[in-house]
């Protein structure tokens, strides 16, 4: 079964005025058409929305009515990549033995993943590394190759030439976006949308600024409701633009199981870096979601994780930093960041909700550990699940900007919560961690159901440590991180792949047959870069997306 980052409401009529995201598609088909590559203004700034100019086709043999003609955006990629303010790879100056063992050791996993994805599952979402065949799912809404995305800056990272253009070639020639299905608005988003911004950031290849223009398009029909709030399920392959009102054209709705029609905090909120590149090519944002964020009330200053796309109101009062919530609160901070810190609006938006979460859900077990519970109306449930543990990371992230009265003190936050989900690792037979560890009946950070006894080859807890690295340079991240490197070589790695397993209690594991497309967009990059120097893909030039594709910090204007 497919496992969605966050676990994947009834579907409600769709009716809102289609006029802005069509007049964006518009602008996003003109922009994918032009030679050159997009421009982009400042990350966070706010631009004019345009009227809706309706545009009605000459008759037959008549000249065209004379309207006012804009040049198309272009980008200037050379003027963006002079800006960087470390070369993309490093400079790679001396370094110890050890340390480069290490690194080559993790890009001899991460060629061993690519190359049997590629002999027996090319084109499918996923290897199957046991049964020796490829998996394609139902997230994605009939799109193929999301090992391919997800991979390539991860290739070019970690200097595997010819991989990288196994893949390349594998996207200009064989990646079809005509497809119809129903997909995850968010996994679409922050893996192929992500991955295909990210490697034209990396490389400068029009195809992948291309793809990422015409595929941003199709999601469009999602954002029509009265809010402005997206739902979670789009079908890619209805998008008759000249009725966005037809059943039959971009029809987008909530997923079945979120409560009454809500869409998810966690997915919503995590479109911001992603779209903002597609939205500043056409200069005419379509997203309205902060807008509403700002409006409704915050029970105890938390956000639920169940949103009313139609009348834009929580649905239910369960907050979670895990699964259902994470990754908006991360998008926040790093919208500041990645505006070259202009967004204040994102700024104030992520100290207040990290004071209410560090005011009502940060506890500290009688063993002395720091974990963030979950919240469900009021009752707190003492929980943390593996989704969770990006946190640590993205507190220091923040920390490193703070006032500096408050700079230790979530530096230290920060430093609890990975030693908690460290922990959590430790105390298993496998020292890989589960998907949830509790904190109840005299347990503490181990798992005790059976239903989150599973490791998919998740990547929340190594990202942490390369975050605490870069941000502290103490030892022990990197040595937690070597142990996890062994882990997964000792239980995850197959006769041809990498494997989840079943219960990371078991001296001996069974495996679950999948090797996650993250696993080498994420759990594999961070591990890489925990043994990097810190200018490879330095963090004053690049914020990572939720599924680790690299996104620059906007440190000028590059309109050609």
């Amino acid at each position: 079964t497919d496992l969605p980052r966050s676990p994947p409401a009834a579907a409600e009529p769709r009716h809102a005025s289609p006029a802005a995201p069509r007049r964006l598609r518009e602008k996003l088909r003109t922009a994918a058409r032009v030679a050159g590559p997009p421009a982009r203004t400042a990350p966070g700034s706010r631009q004019q929305v345009r009227g809706g100019e309706r545009r009605t086709e000459p008759a037959t043999g008549a000249p065209p009515p004379a309207r006012e003609t804009r040049a198309p955006f272009r980008f200037d990629y050379e003027r963006f990549r002079r800006s960087l303010r470390h070369p993309v790879r490093g400079g790679r100056p001396g370094e110890d033995p050890e340390t480069r063992a290490r690194r080559m050791k993790i890009k001899e996993m991460m060629k061993f993943a690519w190359d049997n994805y590629k002999q027996y599952a090319l084109g499918k979402n996923e290897l199957r590394p046991l049964t020796k065949n490829g998996h394609i799912g139902n997230m994605f809404g009939g799109l193929r190759g999301a090992t391919v995305v997800d991979a390539l800056d991860t290739l070019y990272i970690m200097e595997l030439e010819e991989e990288f253009q196994e893949a390349k070639k594998w996207v200009e020639k064989s990646f079809d976006l005509n497809v119809n299905g129903e997909a995850s608005l968010f996994e679409v988003n922050i893996r192929y949308i992500g991955g295909l911004l990210a490697a034209y950031y990396l490389t400068g290849e029009e195809v992948f600024k291309s793809k990422a223009l015409e595929l941003g398009e199709k999601l469009l029909p999602a954002f029509n409701t009265p809010t402005g709030i997206p739902r979670g399920v789009i079908n890619l392959g209805r998008q008759d633009t000249r009725s966005l009102f037809s059943p039959c054209s971009g029809m987008s709705w909530s997923w079945g199981w979120a409560s009454a029609g809500s869409s998810i905090l966690a997915e919503f909120g995590t479109l911001h870096l992603e779209f903002l590149h597609l939205s500043e090519l056409s200069g005419n944002p379509v997203m309205n979601i902060r807008k509403v964020l700002n409006r409704v009330e915050k029970p105890q200053g938390l956000y639920p994780n169940f949103l009313s796309p139609v009348t834009g109101n929580w649905v239910q009062h369960h907050v979670s930093i895990g699964g259902l919530g994470d990754s908006f609160y991360e998008y926040l901070v790093k919208s500041w960041l990645m505006s070259d810190k202009k967004d204040s609006e994102a700024k104030k938006m992520y100290d207040d909700a990290l004071e209410a979460i560090e005011k009502h859900l940060v506890k500290k077990s009688a063993g002395g550990l720091t974990y963030i519970a979950e919240w469900r109306g009021g009752v707190l449930d003492h929980k943390m699940g593996h989704l969770a543990c990006f946190s640590g990371g993205m507190i220091a992230l923040g920390a490193e900007h703070t006032r500096e009265e408050r700079k230790q003190h979530y530096v230290d936050l920060a430093a609890e919560i990975t030693n908690t989900c460290h922990e959590s690792y430790a105390r298993s037979d496998t020292k890989l961690g589960p998907e949830a560890f509790r904190f109840d009946a005299g347990t503490e950070a181990m798992a005790t159901r059976l239903s989150e006894r599973y490791y998919i080859l998740r990547p929340e807890v190594v990202e942490s440590y390369m975050y605490m690295w870069r941000l502290t340079h103490d030892p022990k991240y990197r040595q937690w991180g070597w142990e996890v490197v062994k882990a997964l070589e000792k239980h995850c790695r197959v006769e041809a792949g990498f494997s989840g397993i079943r219960d990371v209690y078991a001296t001996t594991p069974t495996h679950d047959n999948m090797q996650q497309s993250f696993f080498l967009a994420e759990t594999l990059k961070y591990l890489y870069l925990l043994f990097c120097e810190d200018d490879v893909l330095s963090l004053d030039d690049w914020v990572f997306n939720t599924e680790a594709h690299p996104l620059p910090v906007n440190h000028t204007n590059f309109k050609a």
